[in-house]
């Protein structure tokens, strides 16, 4: 036992030796992590003029899957198609189907050719569809005016 300045005997414990044994430590057995079970959701489509983005969440938002056409492979000018938007639709779908999703509420935003076709691939799905709203945004006011001539 060492005691360093200004510490008492009584203020040092001594250190104890670990003692060897011949057992093996425990090992701890994970659980098996349970994926939640959505029945209700929200599938947002966001479908540019370069790309279309597709997004599956719970009713709170929370995302559950998504998908791109960018993600999907296209690459260029072949993302706004609507084929690719078809191709994401389905791709975020699957994803989404181990969480027992069945039933949705569409949310479109934007004006590009993926907005039709990304809704038709989610009802060829067997989901039901219950309500389509579109949250585009409307211009108002409009961009400024041209400075006026002078001659």
């Amino acid at each position: 036992m060492v005691v360093k300045e200004g510490q008492s005997s009584e203020q040092v414990k001594p250190v104890e030796t670990a003692e060897i044994t011949d057992e093996k430590p425990k090992t701890v057995t994970k659980r098996k992590k349970l994926k939640r079970q959505v029945s209700r959701g929200q599938v947002h489509i966001l479908a540019s003029f370069n790309n279309t983005v597709v997004s599956v969440t719970d009713e709170q938002g929370n995302v559950l899957a998504s998908a791109s056409a960018g993600s999907s492979g296209f690459r260029g000018s072949k993302k706004g198609t609507a084929y690719a938007a078809q191709v994401a639709t389905e791709k975020a779908l699957t994803d989404a189907k181990t969480f027992g999703i069945a039933k949705v509420d569409v949310i479109v935003t934007g004006i590009g050719l993926g907005r039709d076709s990304a809704i038709r691939t989610l009802i060829n799905q067997r989901l039901t569809v219950e309500t389509i709203r579109d949250k585009t945004g409307i211009p108002h006011g409009g961009t400024r005016p041209r400075k006026a001539k002078r001659n």
